[in-house]
């Protein structure tokens, strides 16, 4: 086929679409239907209900709304199992507008180190470039969670309660962005550290006064006071965030590692990576990852619930999704029975080529296990209780296996030469690399 595009041979492509008449049944199909109603395999689709032989949730899931903070609702929604146990109450919520806040300000301040960092590089570097793509986006990791818990604590939702702009962050977002683009221009022109960290400074008051107008001022302090579900009055009395995570977080947070499946020839098993400029609290522990086999992923995730733990995970979440009856399958949707073609791109291929990568957080609260292998895994999203179960999904094993990218687990679930493997120097992958993405 020549360079350009002739005549003849747009001629020829209208020909051999009009020659075949499925082509025209299906064209007429999917002008007047939505596609995924088309290629939806019924007998997939059928093939899955809820139900599954280890369930730990018996309580309400959350609401991240307009906003893409899923990995901090995943996050919060661990820990507050066993908060709530601590309380004696059916339903806790810590305060996700209150590690909103935290990470905002934070970030807002990792973003203009990494700026100062790299002022002596061109502005079109490709670094420099990805930094300035989005300065301050709502998504994140699990690490970067943790980096938040531990230096600021957690508070109940009752102390600093949901926000417009919380629950809709655009806006919020928008004003943030031209302050650190701005701040960027302006750090960039300056010659000497001593100028640019003043600079920095004047630039941080402003965005500490622009998240305290979108989402009210953090405690410092709170009254803690509460009912038990058996209408028992309690009282701890005045508390600071960093009290109230250390007495309610029942977890050993510290303890967990961040393992991932990234089955590129180039990230070998068995070995740590870290992602350049990928973070949000400065001199906290980097963000670090353990490559593993997908099969020990599952087996981790399966003897932790077993064993009575939810899961935090990452995964490529609009990928063969069914959003209304809350399924996930790796075929549940037939496109290539559709277009009469073939989608061949395994997992490995689909991150080279940009098809691929961690887009949602959520947490494992369930698993079917037949025979002693896994069938079927329960999630709560974070999306409300309108769809799927209540608001929790079923995830096929299929699609694990395909579209889960990450899980946060014990260090000491581990076998024990990966747990060795733990303390080797990461391999260092540049910034824009699709193990970097931040889930939403």
């Amino acid at each position: 086929m020549e360079r350009n595009l002739t005549a003849d041979q747009l001629a020829l492509f209208e020909k051999e679409f009009a020659s075949n008449p499925q082509y025209r049944v299906m064209q007429n199909a999917v002008t007047q239907t939505p596609v995924n109603s088309i290629a939806l395999d019924r007998q997939v689709l059928t093939s899955i209900d809820h139900s599954v032989s280890n369930q730990l949730d018996d309580w309400k899931v959350t609401n991240q709304k307009k906003s893409g903070r899923c990995w901090m609702f995943a996050g919060l929604n661990l820990l507050r199992v066993g908060a709530a146990e601590k309380l004696g109450v059916k339903d806790f919520e810590f305060s996700q507008n209150y590690v909103l806040f935290w990470d905002k300000f934070e970030r807002a301040n990792f973003f203009l180190e990494a700026i100062i960092e790299t002022a002596d590089r061109d502005a079109d570097d490709r670094t420099v470039a990805h930094l300035l793509s989005d300065p301050i986006g709502d998504g994140g990791q699990w690490n970067m969670f943790i980096a938040v818990v531990r230096k600021h604590g957690l508070v109940p939702k009752s102390a600093m309660p949901e926000s417009e702009s919380s629950s809709a962050t655009a806006q919020m977002n928008d004003i943030l962005r031209k302050l650190l683009r701005q701040g960027a221009r302006d750090l960039r022109a300056l010659d000497g550290e001593e100028a640019r960290r003043e600079r920095k400074g004047e630039i941080l008051t402003t965005v500490h006064r622009v998240l305290s107008i979108h989402l009210g001022t953090p405690p410092q302090k709170f009254l803690w006071q509460w009912k038990d579900s058996d209408k028992g009055f309690h009282r701890d009395g005045w508390v600071t965030p960093t009290e109230f995570a250390a007495e309610y977080v029942q977890l050993p947070v510290d303890e967990y590692v961040c393992l991932v499946h990234d089955p590129r020839s180039t990230s070998p098993v068995g070995k740590t990576f870290t992602v350049d400029f990928l973070g949000n609290v400065i001199d906290a522990p980097p963000v670090v990852y353990l490559n593993v086999e997908i099969d020990l992923m599952k087996k981790l995730t399966q003897d932790a619930i077993v064993g009575g733990e939810p899961v935090w995970f990452g995964c490529d979440v609009g990928k063969q999704m069914n959003a209304d009856l809350g399924f996930w399958d790796a075929k549940l949707y037939d496109y290539g029975s559709v277009y009469d073609t073939e989608f061949t791109l395994d997992k490995a291929e689909r991150l080279v080529h940009h098809e691929t990568l961690m887009t949602h957080a959520m947490l494992f609260t369930g698993v079917d296990v037949v025979d002693g292998e896994p069938r079927r895994w329960r999630v709560e999203n974070s999306w409300g209780d309108e769809k799927a179960d209540n608001g929790f999904w079923t995830m096929n094993d299929s699609w694990f296996g395909e579209h889960v990218f990450e899980i946060a687990v014990r260090r000491s679930a581990l076998p024990a030469e990966l747990q060795a493997r733990l303390d080797d120097a990461p391999i260092v992958l540049p910034a824009w690399d699709p193990m970097g993405a931040l889930a939403h």
